[in-house]
């Protein structure tokens, strides 16, 4: 038979005679007592946490202590002889410092921790921390006026985070639903107080908020004790609802106490049936609202219309539309004066032009070369067309054409003779040839 390993001991150690090998196991009772053995030489500590589970069970209390900060439990019992030694009200969600011993159960082979004495946390040290909190949050701006988002005035569907079957349930279902029958509710459950409390918090809240058709958020809970608000302070609560894009209404029904998610909330109520009433509108205010509105606009038009009637009643009364046809029978006579009158002006105007083309007609005549030849008188004209007025210009045999009144003849000069008149020849004008 081969030989089993040592058993490991720590660097420097002497090597321990009683170790357990292979051949030579413990049994385990041995180890149990060991166990008990060396979480004995512990002795009482004072520890601090969160009572997350409390029973009571033949006079004894049997519970759990949770680590404010860090995912740790350890079972505790308190007998009834210590008991009656504990500050009235303790129970679960409770913040306190208990002295402690672990007590291992051999024959179980379980541990607990013994409570020889548990006092609350002094109020002064959670409000000192939450304090710290809410400044650092308001120096962060989640606290704004202009952060908060407004609700819509009717909500297709509205998120609730509330604990199951629990009165805040029942009082914002029945208020909204009684408001607006038709409203429609998507409800996720979440503890509201002890160790779950703040996981399900933050999941219910994200998990509305991710949902498209939740139009508002309510988180919801029927009051309670200063410790047992404490979740709705939590800084991971507090920073999921600032990060909400949906609007979120706080409702956690304390007046004294106001928790941290009241402030970042977009609205605080100050029950669940005051969320409700928030929330949804009054179908019947609404209904009435409607009917107010019909009926000034009904009155008002009427007023209108029956102004307005009156006053083309006013107008039609009037003399001058008392009667339809006089504004033709006016414009007609105005019309026949203004054609009468066109007729006359044109008239005169066409008789003065007639006179007026007579006489320069009479002008024309009396200046036209025709007039002269009617009288007795000749143009005489070379073969070149040019007026012979000179008697001197012609030579024999020249070819002349004669304008008379009626009709040209054309005649041969066979002689000439000076004007009686003239010593000297000269150069008739053209008008004097014209003329001769």
């Amino acid at each position: 038979m081969t030989d089993a390993p040592e058993a490991p001991r720590r660097p420097g150690a002497a090597p321990d005679p009683a170790a357990s090998a292979a051949d030579a196991p413990w049994p385990v009772g041995q180890l149990s007592s060991k166990l008990k053995g060396y979480i004995d030489r512990l002795g009482t500590v004072w520890v601090e946490g969160e009572i997350t589970q409390w029973g009571v069970s033949g006079g004894n209390v049997y519970g759990k202590l949770k680590d404010l900060t860090a995912e740790a439990t350890v079972s505790f019992t308190i007998w009834s002889s210590v008991r009656g030694k504990l500050p009235e009200g303790l129970g679960q969600g409770d913040r306190v410092i208990a002295l402690v011993k672990a007590n291992w159960w051999v024959k179980g082979g379980t541990l607990t921790m013994q409570v020889f004495e548990m006092r609350r946390v002094g109020l002064g040290d959670l409000l000192e921390r939450l304090e710290q909190l809410r400044r650092q949050l308001a120096a962060e701006g989640l606290f704004a006026p202009e952060r908060k988002k407004p609700l819509p005035f009717l909500p297709q569907r509205i998120g609730l985070v509330t604990a199951r079957d629990s009165d805040a349930e029942k009082d914002v279902l029945r208020n909204a639903q009684l408001r607006w029958p038709s409203v429609s509710f998507r409800v996720h459950y979440s503890a509201v107080q002890g160790d779950r409390a703040v996981g399900e918090l933050v999941a219910g809240i994200r998990a509305l908020d991710a949902d498209p058709e939740v139009d508002v958020i309510i988180v919801a809970r029927g009051g309670g004790d200063f410790q047992n608000l404490l979740p709705f302070s939590d800084e991971a609560v507090v920073r999921a609802a600032a990060d909400c894009a949906t609007p979120l209404v706080s409702a956690i029904g304390h007046e004294n106490d106001r928790p941290l998610l009241d402030d970042v909330a977009d609205l605080r109520a100050s029950t669940p049936t005051d969320a409700a009433k928030r929330v949804v509108p009054d179908v019947g205010e609404q209904l009435a609202t409607v009917q107010q509105a019909r009926s000034r606009l009904i009155t008002r038009l009427t007023s209108m219309l029956t102004a307005e009637i009156e006053r083309v009643a006013q107008f039609r009364s009037r003399p001058a539309l008392a009667s339809a046809t006089w504004i033709i029978d006016t414009r007609a006579e105005e019309l026949t004066r203004l054609v009468a009158r066109g007729a006359e002006l044109t008239t005169r105007r066409l008789d003065s032009s007639l006179e007026a083309l007579d006489e320069r007609r009479r002008q024309l005549r009396a200046l036209s070369p025709q007039r002269t030849l009617d009288r007795g008188y000749a143009i005489v004209q070379d073969d070149a067309g040019r007026v012979v007025s000179d008697a001197a210009r012609a030579s024999l045999d020249d070819a002349l054409h004669v304008t008379l009144a009626a009709g040209r003849l054309t005649a041969t000069v066979t002689g000439t003779e000076p004007s009686p008149n003239d010593t000297a020849p000269r150069t008739p004008t053209p008008s004097e040839g014209k003329q001769t």
